[in-house]
This record gives C-alpha cells, sequence and structure tokens, in this order.
C-alpha cells in the first residue's frame, strides 16, 4: 500500500490531499479550517484532516510532494528581471529579499513545517518530492477522470515558466507535447481586466465573468489589435508595453490607461458601463483562444476526451461555449482546476509517474472525484453537541422528516442553510455546504446577494437539478457535477422578449424577469449547471426530488455557504454563525433544524457592516 500526501501552498489557495494506492481518499483546503480566505499558510489543519479521514499514522506516509518547484520559479524570476533591465529595479529590491529569507529555501520550510506538524520521528527529508506547476495540473485533469486516454489542456496565470500546456494522457502515464511560456498568459492577461476594472487579481476574475453579460464587446478588437496577437492554432503572445506585472507592482501600466481612456476603476466604486463592456471583450477574446487552442488539440492529437484544469478552466462561461462547438466527443474539467487541486495533481503524478503506480478507472463512478465530497464530515451526535456548545436551539428528526420539512421551507420562500456530509474540494458548494433557495421566485436573487452573502447586486446564482431532468430545463444534456459549465436556459422555460429590457441599461437589467426560475437565470438567458446525482449526493438529490413533488420544479438556488469576505463554512459551528450574521431564516445541519426565530437574539452577528456594498 501507498499512501502519499500532496500539498499546495505559499501563494494562495492551500490544500492538502491524500491518496493510497492511487484512490483520492481526502482533501480539503486551508482556509476552510483557518477561516482566512485563499489562506496560502502551510496547510497544517487540512493534513491533519486528511490523516485522520484515512485513519493514518505520520509514520504510514510514503512521501510527501509539493505542487512545483521553487527553484524554476526563482529562475524565472532573475531572468525577467534581467531581460527588462534596468526597469523594475524597485520591485527587484522588495522581491529578492524574500525569496532569500523564505521562499527560495522551500525544501527546508516544507520539511520544517511537517517536523512541527506532524513530528520529528519521521525522516521528512527523504520523502519530500516536488512536481512541477503544470504537470500537477495536468495530472489532477486526467488521472481522476473517466478516461482511458485523452488530450489535457492546462492554463492559468503562471507556474515556473509554463502559462499553457498540452499534454496527452494515456493509462498511467502523461506526456506534455506543447507549451507557452511566461510572459504570455491567457490568465494573466484576464487577470489585468479583473485589476483594470476595479477587482482583486486571483479572487476577482469570476466576477468579471459575471459581469460580462451586463456589456458588449467594444473593446474586443482593442484588444486583439493591441494586447494580444493570437494565431489560427490557438497560440499566443502579449505585447508587454502594456503590462506591468515582469517587474512592477501592479497588473497595468500608463500606456494600459491611456488605451482605455483612463484610469483603473478603484475598488469599490460604482460600477459603469465602461466596467461591463470591458468584461464582455476579454470573455470574449478569452473564449476565441479556447476554441482554437481546441480545434488545433483535436486537429494534431487525433483524440477525442479533453481534461482540462488551471484556472483558466474555472471560466464554466468558455467551457460552455465549448461543449456546444462539439470539437471533442467529450470533456472532464478538474473541479479544482485552480492551485488548491495541485495539491491532487501532485500526489498522483507521484504515484503513477514516478513509483509506475497503476491507473484504475472505475467504470461504476462519474470519475475519481467522488462528486468532490472529499472534506470533513460530522456524525449527528457531534452535530449536536457542537450546536448546543454554540448556543443554537434546534430540533432532530429522522432523514425522512428533514426533507419533507426542507422542501417545505424552500417552497415557502425561505433561504435555507444546507451542511450535510463531506465539505466540497474545490471553490464550489456543491451541495454539501451550500445555501439553497427556490428559484421560480423573482425576488430570491437580489435577497441573497443583499441579505445574505453581503455582495455585489450583479452576481448571478447557479441552479442545481436533477441529472434526469436538466435537458427540459436547459440548453444541455450531460453531466454537469461540478457546476463548470454555463448554458442556455431551455427556450420553453423562458418567458417572452420585455420590450422594456431593450431601454435598460447595464445593472437595471437585473431585475427583469426571464424564465419561470429566474432567480437562476442571467441576464443573457444563461446559467452555471449543477447536475445531481443520486450516487454521489442522495441527501441533495432526495430534497430535490422531494421539492420537484412538492412544486413540479426539479431545480433549488445553490450558491457558497459563506458570507463575502470569508471562506465557505467547514464545520456546524461556522454554519450556525452564519444563519446569526445573516438574513437565513432556516438551516439544515445534519438532522438538526434551526429557525432563525427560535435563536437567541444576544447570538446575532453584524456581517452586513462588515462587509460594506458598492
Amino acid at each position: 500500500m501507498t499512501t502519499i500526501i500532496g500539498i499546495s501552498a505559499f501563494y494562495h489557495d492551500a490544500a492538502a490531499c491524500l491518496i493510497v494506492d492511487g484512490e483520492i481518499i481526502a482533501a480539503a483546503q486551508e482556509e476552510r479550517f483557518t477561516r482566512i480566505k485563499h489562506d496560502q499558510s502551510f496547510p497544517a489543519q487540512a493534513i491533519a484532516y486528511c490523516l485522520e479521514a484515512a485513519h493514518c499514522r505520520p509514520q504510514d506516509i510514503d512521501y510527501v510532494v509539493f505542487y512545483d518547484k521553487p527553484l524554476l520559479k526563482f529562475n524565472r524570476l532573475i531572468q525577467t528581471y534581467m531581460a527588462f533591465a534596468p526597469r523594475g529595479y524597485e520591485s527587484f529590491a522588495t522581491a529578492i529579499p524574500i525569496w532569500l529569507k523564505d521562499k527560495l529555501f522551500q525544501k527546508r520550510r516544507v520539511v520544517t513545517a511537517l517536523e512541527n506538524e506532524l513530528g520529528r520521528d519521521v525522516n521528512w527529508k527523504s520523502k519530500l518530492l516536488f512536481s512541477e506547476h503544470h504537470l500537477s495540473h495536468a495530472a489532477s485533469a486526467f488521472f481522476p477522470s473517466p478516461f482511458e486516454e485523452a488530450a489535457i489542456l492546462t492554463m492559468d496565470g503562471v507556474g515556473e515558466w509554463t502559462t499553457t500546456s498540452v499534454a496527452i494522457g494515456r493509462g498511467a502515464s502523461i506526456e506534455v507535447v506543447n507549451e507557452i511560456q511566461f510572459p504570455h498568459s491567457l490568465g494573466l492577461l484576464y487577470s489585468a481586466i479583473t485589476y483594470y476594472t476595479g477587482f482583486k487579481v486571483n479572487s476577482g476574475e469570476y466576477k468579471v465573468m459575471g459581469l460580462a453579460p451586463y456589456g458588449v464587446p467594444r473593446y474586443a478588437d482593442l484588444i486583439r489589435e493591441n494586447l494580444i496577437q493570437i494565431s489560427e492554432d490557438g497560440s499566443f503572445r502579449l505585447n508587454m508595453r502594456y503590462f506591468d506585472y515582469c517587474t512592477g507592482f501592479t497588473m497595468t501600466n500608463e500606456h494600459f490607461d491611456e488605451l482605455f481612456g483612463g484610469p483603473r476603476r478603484s475598488e469599490e466604486s460604482a460600477l459603469t458601463q465602461k466596467e461591463m463592456d470591458l468584461a464582455a471583450s476579454i470573455q470574449l477574446v478569452t473564449e476565441e483562444i479556447v476554441i482554437k487552442l481546441a480545434r488545433n488539440i483535436r486537429k494534431t492529437t487525433g483524440m477525442k476526451n479533453l481534461c482540462l484544469a488551471g484556472g483558466v478552466a474555472l471560466n464554466c462561461v468558455a467551457n460552455g461555449k465549448l461543449l456546444k462547438e462539439g470539437i471533442f466527443d467529450n470533456i472532464w474539467i478538474q473541479p479544482a482546476a485552480g492551485d488548491a487541486g495541485g495539491s491532487i495533481g501532485a500526489a498522483l503524478a507521484a504515484y503513477h509517474l514516478m513509483l509506475n503506480g497503476p491507473r484504475k478507472l472505475a467504470p461504476h463512478q462519474q470519475d475519481g472525484m467522488k462528486g468532490g465530497y472529499l472534506g470533513p464530515s460530522y456524525e449527528q451526535d457531534d452535530i449536536e453537541k457542537r450546536l448546543a456548545d454554540a448556543g443554537a436551539r434546534f430540533t432532530s428528526h429522522s432523514y425522512d422528516e428533514v426533507i419533507v420539512l426542507t422542501a417545505q421551507a424552500l417552497s415557502d420562500g425561505k433561504a435555507v442553510g444546507w451542511h450535510q456530509g463531506r465539505m466540497e474540494f474545490g471553490p464550489r458548494s456543491l451541495g454539501g455546504r451550500s445555501i439553497i433557495a427556490d428559484p421560480r421566485s423573482p425576488s430570491v436573487q437580489k435577497l441573497l446577494n443583499l441579505k445574505v452573502k453581503y455582495r455585489e447586486s450583479f452576481r448571478p446564482f447557479a441552479p442545481s437539478v436533477l441529472r434526469e431532468d436538466v435537458a427540459q430545463w436547459f440548453d444541455l444534456d450531460t453531466d454537469s457535477p461540478y457546476m463548470l459549465l454555463v448554458a442556455g436556459v431551455h427556450a420553453s422555460k423562458c418567458l417572452p422578449e420585455n420590450t422594456e429590457d431593450k431601454n435598460l441599461f447595464g445593472i437595471d437589467k437585473l431585475n427583469v424577469p426571464r424564465s419561470s426560475i429566474p432567480a437562476v437565470t442571467h441576464v443573457d438567458y444563461s446559467a452555471r449547471v449543477q447536475t445531481v446525482h443520486e450516487q454521489t449526493n442522495k441527501k441533495y438529490f432526495d430534497l430535490l426530488t422531494a421539492f420537484k413533488k412538492l412544486t413540479g420544479c426539479p431545480v433549488l438556488v445553490n450558491t457558497s455557504f459563506n458570507v463575502r469576505g470569508e471562506p465557505i463554512v467547514s464545520s456546524p459551528e461556522d454554519a450556525f454563525r452564519c444563519l446569526m450574521g445573516t438574513e437565513i431564516e432556516f438551516l439544515v445541519v445534519g438532522n438538526s433544524i434551526m429557525r432563525k426565530e427560535d435563536q437567541d437574539i444576544s447570538l446575532k452577528l453584524d456581517y452586513k457592516n462588515a462587509y460594506e456594498l458598492d
């Protein structure tokens, strides 16, 4: 038996994964335990959880694998500064001491952390391995996929040098066949627009994607003509005259400002049509590149299946367009496509590529990710003790009673906190740690954004739908268990176009109902679909089935169980605090139910004032 821990850390979204003989047993992000969003620290608590879930002792671990190679990153840093010298001296003077003090000697740093957290009686130095960043992404995309062979496309900001890679996966092997290298990066181009439109890099890119349908791509040609040269095969080069990320402290520079007619939007200031149009433009260019890359990959490799990973693979709108093009017979996307998922890829790469471990496909399962439910779960007795200690007032019920009572609360229009089973791994809530609601309500989208999530009003919500019903409600007839595909709402569910809508501006379009499920229908009649499967999440499947029986609608609003600025909840206590800090009305943790009106008002938290909105 070979037991391997994979870790990602020290950049953003630190995480740990544990595999046994190539099977993923457990995985979690450190932020869920520390409650620090995008926590980049050593994933000590995530590792502790993985060991507990696998019933492993530290001495049972055969290897620990880090998801990238710091020395190669340092090499890229030095060569970049040399290429642009004497520009960037101030940035160089700031970065180098940090590298020399900390980042350059990450092997020592990781070994010390393992000794401190797991004990010094194990020779961790002899067990520590390093994968390459994009190889970790490729391994996370292919090895858990359901395919015996597939092309693999990875796209992100940058790893060591690589920003985009194409590989071929066959059985237990991966061969990299092509790469695009720094500073030419689709991820960094998208991040530059994210920065310029006033959002935070590495966390605000999905806001830009959600904002895009409010705009028109009037800047797309300007981007193509000045910022990026795109070849017919999808390869590209950036014009570095407009960017500052190589040697400066910001993503863009004064030439970028001049090109787009002024300085970047200050964070949290009012959004204008300009930001919406920029979002629409970069989204269109991104989709063009992804589709061109895919066409060339199919043509040159002959592969019928495609696997995706890397931060750009979280762009579910581009994924939906790619699926609709029909270039590949099948597409599978790693649900933790960003750096957190690198922990899974690092462990699997070591097992299959270094140790020549066999790969076993499981035809009866969707894939090797187990629905993404790889985090902690809680027994009912433990749930009740934790809730009581937190001061919660609750009632406990049978399984069937919980389903019936929750379905009724949803049909009555209540916002419901749903904390069940194992926590999801990756950025999406998939019915394990979710806030759910009735999608038929025209007011739910605005209500959830402003009174529960305390976030920007333009943000769309995703639908969860029974897999058997997806084709009747959306322009999609394939599995989408990880909420990574956007599709149109089925024409039969759409309302006739309102003439008033044509005259509305930007965010004003938000309040116009467009379908019989307006809470999950974006302004362009699209939705980010999650298909729900009995084999991976029976309780959520049963809840949707009960809601369908009650209302005729097999769809629920599903958004992550957190408020703005906080990670998704992990423990029952986290869930209760969220109930007391928002206008969630009904909370279900395991088989225990809490109603807001029953709670001690002195435990109320003021999340609303902690997170100011636009």
